[in-house]
């Protein structure tokens, strides 16, 4: 139980400024209560770590329409016009990475790497000030890892201690979040007791996890 944390507590670990990935795909296996109190908190020039932006009403798409959010790295945000309008009005700064990249990039800082070699993205945009390596004749980008100050995740199903699985597509990018922040907060879903998650059916293990909140 040393692991629950309430709403304030929650709170009182963000700041203006900061970095926080928010796990989901669309919407899907976001974490909505933790996003809630996000909102609620009033901190702004957030840098958001996250495959896309939903929709206006959901998911970290939210934070994008309150204004919260400073710096974006994303995949796409095609699904939230308001995304795209904050962008080409300058108000956003926004870094499109293409999902795979975003994904190596992120294990990449929870695995301690100083980086991914990738063909992805050569001769277009996204090469622009990155370093180009070759290996045996072959050119790749070199793409630095990303990492964040806070990873707001959510679990369909988490016991006592932390442990995470999720539930079909809800696994999206939330296991990889929960490697790369300095303090990974799990939304729960449903939360058991301990070891009533089977061994194997756990995602992410409860020695990624801080803290476990369970909203209503």
């Amino acid at each position: 139980m040393k692991k629950h944390i309430s709403a304030q507590d929650i709170a009182a670990l963000l700041r203006d400024d900061m970095t926080i990935m928010i796990g989901g795909f669309m919407a899907n296996g976001a974490p909505e209560g933790l996003i809630d109190i996000i909102l609620e908190s009033g901190v702004k020039n957030l840098t958001l770590i996250s495959t896309d932006t939903g929709t206006p009403e959901t998911g970290s798409g939210r934070l994008i329409r309150a204004k919260r959010i400073r710096k974006l790295y994303a995949s796409h945000i095609g699904t939230n016009p308001e995304t795209g309008a904050l962008m080409n009005s300058g108000e956003l700064e926004v870094e499109l990475v293409p999902q795979g990249t975003l994904a190596e990039r992120i294990r990449a800082a929870g695995a301690g790497l100083g980086g991914v070699l990738t063909p992805t993205g050569l001769g277009t945009l996204v090469a622009e000030g990155k370093d180009v390596i070759t290996i045996d004749g072959k050119d790749f980008l070199l793409e630095k890892p990303l990492r964040a100050d806070l990873a707001f995740i959510r679990g369909s199903i988490v016991d006592h201690k932390g442990n995470v699985f999720y539930k079909r597509t809800t696994q999206n990018f939330n296991p990889m979040m929960a490697t790369a922040a300095d303090i990974v907060v799990v939304e729960a879903e449903n939360l058991v007791n301990t070891g009533d998650i089977e061994p194997e059916c756990v995602h992410t293990p409860s020695l990624f996890v801080n803290h476990i909140y369970q909203g209503a």
